[in-house]
């Protein structure tokens, strides 16, 4: 004869089981997550240079030295209007502001 119910044991099994795919699934979310903040970040380092480092006699100011309200504050005043520039404007038009947040988070100073 069957038993109609789990045994405790394999209830045990089963939870442990779920609770550690969910801890992957977890820390792979995160990962993916940051990979996506600094891919944001790195669309900058074409002109700016690798986390905003700029390049020598590059032509293109450095942003580094920013913190990232000032750096956020910019990237708005240029998706705006109210900040001119060649590229920037256009650029930052591309952005939803939460994606400006993110890309200041990331390349400015904390």
């Amino acid at each position: 004869m069957r038993a109609k119910y789990l045994k405790p044991a394999i209830l045990v099994s089963i939870y442990i089981g779920i609770s550690l795919s969910s801890g992957n699934a977890l820390a792979q979310n995160a990962d993916a997550s940051q990979l996506y903040k600094r891919g944001l970040a790195a669309t900058c380092a074409n002109c700016h240079g690798t986390n905003g480092k700029g390049v020598v006699d590059g032509g293109m100011p450095l942003i580094n030295y920013l913190t990232s309200e000032q750096m956020l504050a910019q990237l708005k005043a240029f998706k705006s209007g109210a900040r001119e520039g060649t590229i920037m404007p256009q650029l930052a038009k591309g952005y939803s502001d939460e994606q400006l947040e993110i890309i200041a988070n990331q390349l400015g100073k904390k």
